[in-house]
């Protein structure tokens, strides 16, 4: 029996196209012809003509994803290929390309040759003439023959060009480093292998670097000449701000893949290429040398058609060894679901010493093996995250060693983003030490994550803390707070650069759980329990209300899961308290719907009450009855949380709700969290984010 044909997408990526479109798609009947199941997707990055209407006419079959705004050919493509998982191989094509008879058939067979990712066909004008779309890896060499000789001439030599100009290398099928991407066929375990096409391109080099990748990966590009493709091609020679962007991303390509040395010869042959023609010749290459001296983008898409920023947040928490149920990390993984994220672990406000620090030997452990982790993606599933842990010096005591080590910081940062491909970005910070990194770090915009007052914690130096809270304040675009009382406080200094960004919660983790699913631990202790999962710190925690409530309610058991910083032995000692210790964030849901009553027993100083802790909405979203200390935002959820006004009250009120047991009071309490996901959170901060400096 033959073996199937392959399933085909044809990802066709459209923007006020509508000129090009008819006779594109007319090609795709006689190209496609005999090459089994093929599949129309087109992705329109927000077209303000009539492209999508002539699709939804000439194509009513294919499918459309339409993206918001003009992101770019390459986050085209991703779009496409996201809506077609399935497919066995897939066709990249520009609507000016209008593929000739039988043109998939060859490609097709070219691929299944072993080894091969990708399969161009022969390009040619609307005149039949060939277009040299070959192309070799970018070297300093060749840029230096384009510089001297031209890319026409230079071409002609492997050594001394980067297109590949004679013409008997397109009379016969060969390989290439990379090719023109106006059709492009790859195969499935190539793009499976390779990974998504970098949007941070926008326009010219997303294809160089794609396949690139793709022979780094062990996939070659296969050139089938008899496979034959007419190609309009774009007006970048008579444009000089398409030219200066062309010029520019070939600088950042290498960049990316080289250091810096080979990097300085290959931008200054370049600059050297583009000074000799920008005396007499046409604007575009002194446009190209700007862009080039400035080492920015020349060509800005216009409000509504920019590319998506890339994020960088300095958090207050490491990815490694801290809760996950933490804001910046359940913030930026959704964010990294559109954009690329750099996520820096906390770069420290005061360095663990024995005998003032509770745990101080195991804090500076867990750091330096953090440390070793270095610039990591921890999310097969979320392939944007990124998560950096810098090399931090231990100087926070002066106004000098705090400079050392934020210059040390920076060029670790800098450095992570030049691998990631990341310029201009949106910077968040959550921890007023960034301050001193991200004021000379390049940024388009600056938010501070107020998402506690650092300055009232016991350990630090409060006045140098201050200070720099102080100076994150006045520096920021936007601040956030999620505490809505330290908003009022300072909202003389913010005005309207303050922004309430409340908690959100996990609704989808943080659902009840069904008896059966207890875990084994959790199931030998009896009824009624209360309970309380989260970090156990001495500066947070009021370990004697605790001790108090498994006293004086003995035949209850005090049931606590997280991980401790101080000693845990006056509650262990106590026969119905039980110490689970440290849970995966992943199991705490099934640990938490075995509560009875939940607690929030915290202690009464200026740190808690400028907080907004996330684990209130997470015991209600697992529809729990709660008691808590009185701090100001729980009377924003006085309706749903029991408040005490004191320890004698406190013992009192968890009496009452564990006499009290209404499935529909459960109900509600879901009910009013049902809002609050991180996923609205998430898009919320990037609203915010990406409108621009306030006013």
């Amino acid at each position: 029996m033959a073996d199937p044909m392959p399933t085909v997408v044809v990802a066709l990526v459209t923007y006020n196209s509508e000129a090009v479109l008819p006779a594109c798609l007319s090609s795709l009947a006689t190209a496609t012809a005999g090459s089994g199941p093929c599949r129309l997707v087109v992705a329109d990055n927000a077209s303000t003509d009539r492209s999508v209407a002539l699709v939804e006419e000439l194509c009513p079959e294919a499918t459309i994803v339409r993206l918001d705004r003009n992101r770019g050919y390459a986050a085209g493509v991703n779009a496409a290929v996201d809506a077609a998982p399935a497919a066995d191989a897939v066709l990249v094509l520009n609507p000016d390309a209008r593929l000739g008879a039988g043109s998939l058939r060859l490609l097709l067979d070219a691929l299944a040759v072993p080894g091969t990712g990708i399969a161009v066909p022969r390009l040619v004008d609307e005149a039949g003439r060939l277009q040299h779309s070959l192309r070799r890896e970018p070297t300093v060499g060749r840029a230096l023959g384009e510089a001297v000789l031209g890319g026409a001439r230079a071409g002609r030599f492997r050594l001394l060009g980067e297109m590949v100009t004679r013409g008997e290398h397109y009379a016969r099928p060969g390989l290439a480093d990379w090719a023109t991407g106006a059709v492009m066929l790859i195969s499935r375990r190539c793009l499976d292998a390779v990974g998504r096409w970098d949007e941070s391109f926008f326009l010219y080099s997303e294809e160089t670097d794609f396949a690139l990748r793709a022979r780094d990966a062990g996939y070659a590009v296969r050139y089938v000449p008899e496979a034959v493709a007419v190609h309009l091609g774009g007006d970048v020679m008579a444009s000089p701000s398409l030219w200066g962007l062309l010029t520019f991303n070939r600088a950042r390509l290498y960049r990316r893949r080289h250091g810096p040395v080979a990097t300085g010869a290959f931008v200054g042959a370049l600059m050297a290429g583009e000074a000799v023609r920008a005396v007499h010749g046409p604007p575009r290459h002194r446009a190209a040398l700007r862009a080039l001296l400035g080492r920015r983008p020349p060509h800005r898409p216009p409000p509504g058609a920019a590319t998506a920023p890339a994020y960088v947040c300095f958090s207050a928490q490491d990815w490694w060894y801290h809760n996950r149920a933490h804001s910046d990390f359940q913030l930026m993984r959704r964010v990294a679901r559109d954009r690329t994220v750099l996520f820096v672990n906390s770069i420290g406000m005061r360095m663990p010493l024995p005998g003032r620090s509770p745990g101080a030997l195991r804090r500076i452990v867990r750091k330096a093996r953090s440390m070793s982790h270095r610039l990591q993606a921890p999310l097969p599933d979320v392939p944007g995250f990124h998560v950096l842990t810098p090399v931090v010096l231990p100087f926070y005591g002066s106004r000098w060693g705090r400079a050392v080590n934020a210059w040390v910081v920076r060029v670790q940062v800098a450095r992570a983003e030049r691998r990631l491909g990341i310029e201009d970005p949106l910077v968040v910070a959550t921890i007023p030490t960034a301050w001193e990194v991200v004021r000379r770090l390049p940024h388009r915009s600056l938010v501070f994550n107020r998402s506690d007052k650092h300055s009232a914690f016991g350990e630090v130096d409060q006045a140098s803390i201050g200070g720099l809270e102080q100076a994150l304040l006045a520096g920021a675009d936007h601040v956030l707070y999620v505490s809505r009382s330290l908003l009022a406080e300072e909202a003389p200094r913010t005005a309207e650069r303050a922004h309430f960004l409340d908690h959100g919660v996990d609704l989808e983790l943080f659902r009840p759980r069904p008896p059966e699913e207890e875990p084994g631990d959790l199931r030998t202790i009896p009824h009624p329990r209360i309970g309380f999962f989260g970090g156990f710190d001495d500066y947070i925690v009021d370990f004697a209300l605790l001790e108090k409530v498994a006293a004086e309610i003995p035949d209850a058991h005090l049931v606590l899961i997280g991980d401790a910083t101080c000693p845990m032995g006056r509650l262990e000692r106590l026969p119905n308290v039980h110490w689970l210790g440290y849970r995966p964030y992943e199991e705490i849901p099934r640990y938490g719907s075995g509560f009875d009553v939940a607690l929030m027993p915290w202690l009464d100083n200026e740190w808690i009450r400028h907080s907004n802790p996330i684990k209130l909405k997470e015991y209600l979203a697992l529809g729990l009855p709660v008691v808590s200390t009185d701090f100001p935002e729980a009377h924003h959820y006085a309706e749903w949380v029991s408040i005490a006004a004191g320890p004698e009250d406190f013992v009192a009120r968890v009496r009452k709700e564990l006499g009290d047991h209404d499935a529909v009071e459960g109900e509600r309490r879901r009910a009013a969290v049902a809002g609050d996901s991180w996923d609205r959170r998430s898009q919320e901060l990037m609203a915010l984010c990406e409108q621009g400096r306030a006013a």
